[in-house]
Parts: structure tokens; sequence; C-alpha cells
């Protein structure tokens, strides 16, 4: 559970300036409704003094969507436009005595309804400085300029806190070495060191805390022994398989031989553990069971993601290289779903080694 402040609560269960103004001369608009976050925000200007005289916001989301539409717009009354332009998803959050760290993309999208506003009425095209930087994040249309504007705006460090500032990263996880690099190249640019193991690395546990589901191991921990594998959830166990048999087999052989070959083997282990990244990567063909898991196992970890924006994904059918799924919820008629499938489809092929198609339900009956 998140813990909101009573600030929060209150903007959320009496949010200020509720509904359109009316007589508005400036209207920002931002995110989508299909994707379950979208915020409408409209002004009342003074044309001689381009001071804020009334601000009311419509807005579709959570609780701290509401707050903080509801934050902004107490703020930025009675401000000029240059005052209003100078507010910052930190004042926001301020405002409010503090967000979650899973709720400041909120905020953030506040302070793109402002500016959004802004040039309306100033007869302008917004184009969220934005156009020029490449997609990293799929799932949420998240480009590079966002991220590092975010990064450098709000001294973010870890990919956890760029998720929780932007969504980037929030649905299939295949963007996060993307963010990584953004991350690297800003912070060095800072004089700050990037590391990617600190201690954000808690949020799966925390993820798993809220919406009972296991957590799914990472590369590096699948490559356990088989016996710590099997002390875990079973998910876990199930996960670690391949590496599993490719490391335990050799090893419980020879716990059976003199001493010299079982030190031997355990030096051919030790040796290939810290073998290359490129060998790291390699993976032995799965049986037809064991690769079913797989895929179980992965869309089992990136539905938690989605069902916190309301959507879901479902595995219906695997026909060879072509994997059926149907999206659900929020997703079902999201605008970015095919990119939704296309990061789903990246994140599975990584885990099974092989190149597959992630496909729509609604196109088994094509293929038939």
């Amino acid at each position: 559970m998140w813990d909101y402040s009573e600030t929060v609560k209150e903007h959320f269960f009496n949010p200020r300036n509720a509904g359109a103004v009316a007589e508005a001369n400036a209207i920002g608009e931002v995110g989508s409704l299909s994707c379950g976050d979208a915020l409408r925000l409209t002004l009342k200007v003074d044309p001689e003094t381009e001071t804020i005289q009334d601000a009311g916001f419509q807005t579709f989301g959570c609780g701290s969507a509401i707050a903080s539409s509801s934050a902004l717009t107490e703020l930025i009354k009675g401000m000029t436009l240059e005052q209003a332009l100078g507010v910052s998803n930190q004042d926001i959050a301020d405002y409010l005595d503090g967000l979650p760290p899973e709720k400041m993309h909120c905020s953030v999208m506040g302070r793109e309804a402002l500016q959004a506003a802004v040039a309306n009425y100033r007869g302008e095209v917004w184009t969220d400085d934005h156009e020029e930087g490449a997609m990293v994040c799929k799932c949420f249309a998240v480009d590079e300029v966002l991220i590092e504007e975010t990064i450098r705006a709000n001294a973010l460090s870890s990919v956890e806190e760029v998720t929780h500032y932007t969504k980037a990263g929030g649905g299939c996880s295949a963007c996060h070495e993307g963010i990584e690099e953004v991350l690297a190249r800003v912070l060095t640019e800072q004089g700050r060191a990037f590391r990617p193991t600190a201690a954000p690395a808690q949020a799966p546990e925390r993820q798993r805390l809220a919406v009972g589901m296991p957590v799914m191991p990472t590369r590096k921990q699948a490559s356990a022994p088989a016996d710590q594998a099997a002390s875990g959830p079973a998910t876990a166990a199930a996960f670690a398989q391949t590496a599993a048999e490719s490391s335990a087999q050799p090893t419980a052989s020879a716990a059976t031989e003199p001493t010299g070959r079982a030190t031997a083997a355990t030096s051919a282990a030790a040796s290939a553990a810290s073998s290359s990244d490129d060998a790291a990567e390699a993976k032995p063909k799965l049986s037809n069971l064991a690769r079913i898991r797989r895929i179980e196992q992965t869309i089992e970890a990136i539905r938690p993601n989605l069902q916190r924006d309301h959507g879901d994904v479902e595995l219906i059918d695997i026909d060879g290289k072509d994997i059926f799924v149907k999206m659900t919820g929020a997703c079902s008629g999201c605008q970015l779903a095919s990119v939704t499938l296309g990061g789903i489809q990246e994140r599975i092929c990584e885990d099974l080694g092989e190149l597959v198609r992630v496909l729509p339900a609604q196109a088994m009956a094509k293929s038939a």
C-alpha cells in the first residue's frame, strides 16, 4: 500500500477547480484516455496582463492524478503565464506534501498540460520538445528526450526512479537497457556515477507484495545452482531450469569422484561462470514443455506492470514461432497496443533465445 499524505487525500476527496473553466482561452491536453492517463487543463487568462484568473481540470486516472491536477490549478491561479511556466513537477509534489515515488508521473503530466495550455493561448503548436528523441519505451511511448529532461530536472539515478516519473520501463521492461544508457550518459555529464545494481534493486520485492505474485528472477539469478533455485518460489525454479541443468549435472557427478576431479569440475564451472557476456547469453534448446513454461513465466512477469494501468495480457495459444495473446482492459483499445505487443515480443525473444512473433488473438482466424 502506498503512503499518501493527508494533503493528497484532501485534494483527492475534495478536489479544487474540478471541471472546465467557462470562457477559457487556454486549453492544454496530454495523455490518452485509452491508455489510462489523460488530463485536460483549461485556463482563463487576462489578455492585458497575461495573468491566470481561473483554472480548471478534467482528468482520467488515479487518485494521485486528481490530487496533482487539483494542486496545479491552485498553484498557478494569480500567476502570470511566465511565472506559471516556472512551476515544476516537484513544486506540485511539494504542494501536496509529497507523492509516492510510483506516482510522480502524475505531477509530470500536470506540468506538461500547463505547457500545452500556454502554447495554446499563444497560438503556438506545442511539440513537447520530444519529437527529436528516439523512442525508448514503446509500451508508453516515452522517448529519450523526455527521459533525459526528467533525469536532469529531478536528479534521478536509477531505472526505477525513471519509471516512477515517466512510466518508461513500466510495461514489458525490454527498454530498461535503453534507460540505463540515458542514465549513464546524463550522470557522467554531471560527474555522478551510475550504479545499475544500487538500492532500487529492491523494487521487484515491493511489487510482489503489492500484487501477490512471485518475484521473477533476473538472468543472473537464473544461473544459480539448482539446489538454491529449488528452495525459492516454484516459478523461480522453473525459470532457472535450463541453467540449472547445464551446471548441476557436472557438479553432481563430480561429488562422487576423487577430490582432484571434483576440484577440476569446480574450476571448470567457475571458469564457465566468468566467461564473456555473449557466452552467458547463449541458451540451450528447450523442450516443448520447458519452452511453453518459459513463455508463460515471461508473460506472468509482464502482467503486473500492465495491470497497474488497468490493462492485462493473456496467453491464448502457441503455434510454432507464433505466440497468440489477448490484450484486455485498457490495453484492448489502447492506441499503443501494437507497440506493447512489440515490447512483449522483444522480452520473450530475449528469454527464449530465439526469434518468435507475438500476435493478437484475432490473428488466429486469419492464419488458420
